[in-house]
């Protein structure tokens, strides 16, 4: 079968289109023909080697941690059937024609299969971090990033539950945070300014972008209580939390059947910025590394 695979660390131009065998399915799992997959910020943190102490890479390494596609094999004991369509996270690699999932639900069929594979990640990080900062009903939350594909799910989540979200992004992309029920402010030099000036408490901070943000944050905050970072290495510098994972595994398809279900009812949207053919995987890591997609970007091998 086709997959990407990188054989050493380093940038995009590491990643290569190579025939390998395909993978199959052990017991409780299943193996899907792959019809579209997540690219997220830690696809081309592990290609860089940054996660190395804690997520040990076997070259040749096939990139890729969500996948949506039809089952195609079904191991002893699999929840599943050959012919459903799934959803889940991918344990041979999504970026290939073919993975094996060992975490996976069944997709609505209201739900394209990019916009399904938008959510996995984002809507575990997202669920994740809220619930770890215990926002709840009248409280306001401040958002680092919530143009991006986590941000926005996070936005939509925490308005759903009542809380008061203010996002910063570019100006570019306030409109759309107004659409999705955020009060959007710029980022950069005067934040704390601008953000008391529209919401004069800070219950709660969520930094998705990891580009700054940080002192600010605590700034308004009065210290590092009640903040937690999904991107900012050095948060810990500060003393702010840095959250990686770590939820079980049934806990996670329970919010990921929930949050497919609300895309289904058009309760949850993930922009889609933009598609790419497999063979094209190495411009989309470079996009996705540049920090300026505009929403969620997709391979559809």
């Amino acid at each position: 079968m086709e997959a990407i695979v990188f054989e050493q660390f380093g940038g995009p131009e590491v990643l290569r289109s190579r025939e390998i065998d395909a993978p199959h399915a052990g017991p409780g799992q299943v193996r899907i023909k792959v019809l579209a997959a997540g690219v997220n910020p830690m696809d081309y943190k592990i290609r860089r080697g940054w996660f190395e102490a804690m997520m040990p890479t076997t070259f040749p390494a096939v990139p890729g941690l969500e996948v949506a596609g039809v089952v195609d094999e079904a191991g002893e004991g699999a929840e599943f059937a050959v012919g459903d369509e799934v959803v889940g996270w991918a344990t041979t690699g999504g970026y290939a024609q073919h993975a094996v999932l060992g975490n996976a639900v069944r997709k609505p069929a209201g739900v394209s299969w990019e916009q399904a594979v938008a959510v996995p990640v984002a809507g575990e990080t997202s669920q994740r971090v809220l619930d770890a900062l215990g926002v709840k009903s009248g409280e306001t939350l401040l958002l680092h990033g919530a143009a991006g594909a986590v941000g926005a799910v996070a936005v939509q989540l925490a308005v759903a539950a009542g809380v008061t979200v203010i996002g910063t992004a570019s100006e570019a992309n306030h409109a759309y945070l107004r659409s999705l029920g955020a009060t959007p402010v710029l980022y950069g030099e005067g934040l704390v300014e601008r953000v008391r000036a529209v919401a004069p408490v800070v219950d709660a901070v969520f930094d998705a972008a990891g580009q700054g943000g940080l002192k600010e944050s605590i700034e308004l905050r009065g210290g590092t209580d009640r903040i937690i970072t999904i991107a900012d290495m050095g948060a810990g510098e500060l003393g702010v939390e840095v959250s990686f994972g770590g939820t079980e595994p049934e806990v996670v398809k329970g919010w990921l059947s929930e949050q497919l279900q609300l895309a289904a009812d058009g309760k949850l949207t993930v922009r889609i910025a933009e598609t790419f053919p497999l063979a094209e995987a190495a411009k989309a890591q470079e996009i996705s590394e540049s920090g300026h997609a505009k929403g969620k970007l997709v391979l559809v091998p």
